[in-house]
């Protein structure tokens, strides 16, 4: 590894249908101050090419990397994990925008603790700036398979200011170490979207490494431009994931504590709402997630 401050960064992008938010995106990277850096824009089969308007943009250091198909926020980002030539990956979402000193500060406690991982910046509402997102997250309740994100929806009053180990990485803006890439593996592609993040920061950390949030790092996200707060997509993906999830990281006890938890409180409620409220796409949806569960093996490939 090249010597801060200086190191190439892989800025790791997905576009799905959404060229314009990617345009926005890229323009807001014209104002970062770290300068050896490749942006990568993976594109996940979207209905029209979005190269030709990308390239016209003339965006410092770019390429459009154009996939057959769609495969997902894990497999997207892996897939251009594999492409990337730096020394660090920021994975990134599309409906974010950077703020100047970002990959700085990204950078800096990589080089105060080798075995930092991962480093988040606070993430914060694009829309209402003087609110955060994000500032860590609390530990996962490996009983319910719930956690809580510090910080969120709190005014940004210097509350969360202070840097330090977290027990999770955001998807939504995450500075990886390449060399933790290769030795722990990148996001499991089973889940494609949602709880991916979290079974890698279980995976980094069982390794002995660890997550750092460092709060000086700012980014503005446009919070669920691309799936929906209220979509079905999203309702399938979280129900399903949240099982596999800890099918995949519980102990023997935790698991059967899960299943209890699970079988007499959060099905039996859910079901029950959304047969009550007649919203009965949504209870498709739901019992199909966790179904899925009984039919497909917790491995992955990756």
């Amino acid at each position: 590894m090249s010597a801060y401050p200086n190191p190439l960064v892989s800025i790791i992008t997905l576009n799905y249908n959404g060229t314009d938010t990617t345009c926005r995106f890229l323009e807001s990277t014209r104002l970062l101050t770290h300068k050896n850096f490749e942006i990568l824009v993976c594109d996940m089969n979207s209905t029209h090419d979005p190269s030709a308007l990308i390239n016209k943009g003339n965006y410092p250091a770019t390429t459009v990397l154009r996939s057959h198909e769609n495969l997902g926020f894990a497999g997207g980002n892996n897939w251009g994990m594999r492409q990337a030539k730096g020394e660090f990956f920021f994975i990134v979402n599309n409906d974010t925008e950077v703020t100047a000193d970002l990959l700085e500060k990204l950078l800096a406690p990589f080089f105060s603790d080798p075995q930092i991982a991962v480093v988040c910046p606070k993430i914060k509402y694009y829309h209402n700036p003087e609110y955060i997102q994000y500032a860590g997250f609390a530990k996962m309740n490996m009983f319910t398979g719930r956690t809580s994100t510090i910080g969120d929806k709190q005014k940004d009053d210097g509350r969360f200011d202070t840097p330090g180990y977290t027990f999770g990485a955001h998807g939504c803006a995450m500075m990886v170490k390449r060399e933790v890439a290769e030795k722990t593996g990148m996001f499991p592609e089973k889940f494609f979207l949602y709880y991916e993040e979290w079974d890698w920061s279980m995976r980094i950390r069982n390794a002995g490494y660890k997550i750092f949030y460092e709060p000086s790092a700012v980014i503005y996200h446009k919070e669920s431009m691309s799936v929906g707060k209220e979509s079905l997509l999203k309702e399938y993906y979280l129900s399903r994931n949240r099982i596999l999830f800890m099918r995949r990281n519980c102990s023997g006890f935790q698991w059967i504590v899960f299943l209890l938890f699970y079988s007499c409180f959060t099905f039996p409620k859910t079901v029950f709402t959304y047969t009550f409220s007649g919203n009965f796409k949504r209870l498709k949806t739901y019992l199909k997630a966790v179904g899925w569960n009984f039919t497909h093996s917790k491995n992955s490939t990756v």
